[in-house]
């Protein structure tokens, strides 16, 4: 196996080993890192894969861009510390399935990540002993998985940006009922604020000697985590080594879309990308037209967590087509559209539809969704609906179930007249006390906050 570099999208920044990338966050350029190469399975890999449970997979995953940074027996025990909860694929009509990255210790699919990086980051920082301090922006449910997987951990402290008027009491109180460790903030703004002002702090010499780095899926440590999934549910699910998945992402900063992307570079055989956003179209935009313009303000949205008028990950897609974005959204060399039409349908879904959807999930086959996981069942419909080839008994198509109903109690019982059961992991939520700070939405604001704090 290859040992693999890393590069940042604005080709401005030296090439690192992975290491390096993680600790960083965000390349010195305000890029971020992607591959120089992205490894593959052969078919009979693929294979066996249907053998293995999930942690499993994800060793011979993070071995092929980890086995010159990682002895095997070290990332083995950290995949296996870090995967212990089940990932059910529930059958809908047909081979129409939700995969369900629901069932972790925050109830959302970020917990596949941070738990992941929360154990790499830890495991180099202890070879070093050597301390970070992790800044990351959340829309809602990053903040909490987040925080949950980097609570009590001896090297690492945490800051969040949340916007407080964009997230569910729920995803507040899983974030700022913790204490020791992690540290939130409230912004009177929008997501693309929150990570604006990250992103800020990690550009700013006078900040350097913090030690600062990033969760947020702008790191490739998050990423590199979210390929498995895609493996583990078409090796579940497949069968012949000559079928191909179809994947509905719901998609806000497009960190999940990109492991997905990944994983098909890799060999998984993905015969389409169904991309669905909420009214924050700027992509579903761009793949018809070629034209990228980011929605400032963003448009806020019942599937909060995706509520991003313009995604980072935007960059590395662009990268995987041969093309170069810059940080602020500007497009330097233009990628290969047709390629990329070819590989990925977008689409953008109305609150009215994701309401219509939950309903009509819940009626016809008694499927509970909440309102990001009904985004992307929308994408799937309409893309079934649209593409009738695809449309057929035996077709395998997947779509991603990113947070649990419980978490949006609000909106279930307004649609469905009913409370979703709550996961043991929200249990005793609401009597728990919470504490967090409010900031001013201005870089020389947060700063003077962060040089006062740490």
């Amino acid at each position: 196996m290859k040992n693999i570099k890393f590069y940042s999208t604005n080709l401005k920044a030296e090439v690192v080993d992975f290491k390096s990338a993680l600790l960083k966050g965000l390349a010195p350029d305000k890029g971020l890192y992607m591959p120089q190469e992205i490894p593959s399975f052969t078919k009979e890999e693929i294979s066996k894969f249907s053998q293995m449970e999930y942690y499993e997979i994800a060793f011979e995953v993070g071995r092929k861009f980890l086995h010159d940074q990682i002895p095997n027996a070290d990332l083995k025990a950290i995949v296996k510390d870090a995967y212990n909860y089940e990932i059910p694929l529930e059958k809908v009509y047909d081979r129409k399935y939700v995969m369900r990255l629901d069932q972790g210790p925050t109830a959302s699919f970020k917990d596949f990540a941070a738990r992941m990086m929360g154990r790499l980051m830890q495991y180099y920082l202890d070879k070093v002993n050597r301390e970070l301090l992790i800044l990351t922006a959340t829309s809602g449910d990053t903040g909490s998985a987040i925080a949950n997987a980097f609570y009590g951990l001896d090297n690492i402290k945490v800051v969040v940006l949340f916007p407080e008027k964009e997230v569910t009491n729920r995803q507040r109180k899983q974030m700022t009922t913790l204490g020791k460790n992690i540290q939130i903030i409230g912004l009177d703004a929008k997501f693309d604020d929150c990570q604006y002002l990250v992103k800020e702090a990690f550009s700013d010499s006078e900040l350097d000697y913090l030690s600062l780095s990033s969760a947020n899926s702008i790191n490739i440590g998050r990423l590199i985590p979210q390929i498995v999934y895609y493996f583990y549910a078409f090796a579940r699910l497949r069968k012949s080594d000559e079928e191909e998945v179809i994947f509905s992402v719901p998609s806000g900063n497009f960190g999940d879309m990109m492991g997905g992307m990944f994983a098909k570079q890799m060999g998984l055989p993905i015969k389409k990308f169904i991309i669905a956003t909420n009214e924050n179209d700027e992509f579903s935009t761009f793949v018809k037209t070629g034209n990228y313009d980011k929605i400032d303000p963003s448009k806020n949205c019942l599937s909060s967590a995706m509520n991003v008028g313009h995604p980072s990950n935007i960059s590395r897609l662009i990268a995987l087509y041969n093309g170069v974005m810059n940080e602020t959204g500007d497009i330097i060399n233009p990628p290969d559209m047709n390629k990329l039409r070819e590989d990925i349908y977008s689409t953008s879904i109305t609150d009215e539809e994701t309401k219509n959807m939950i309903a009509e999930a819940y009626e016809l086959h008694e499927l509970l969704l909440e309102p990001h996981g009904s985004v992307g069942w929308a994408g799937l419909q309409r893309f079934l609906q649209k593409y009738h080839e695809f449309d057929t008994e035996d077709q395998l198509c997947i779509s991603l179930e990113t947070a649990h109903p419980a978490k949006f109690p609000e909106q279930i019982r307004d649609i469905l007249d009913f409370d979703p059961k709550l996961p043991s992991s929200l249990e005793g939520l609401e009597e728990r006390e919470e504490s967090y700070d409010k900031v001013l939405n201005n870089y020389e604001e947060f700063k003077k906050y962060l040089v006062n704090n740490y």
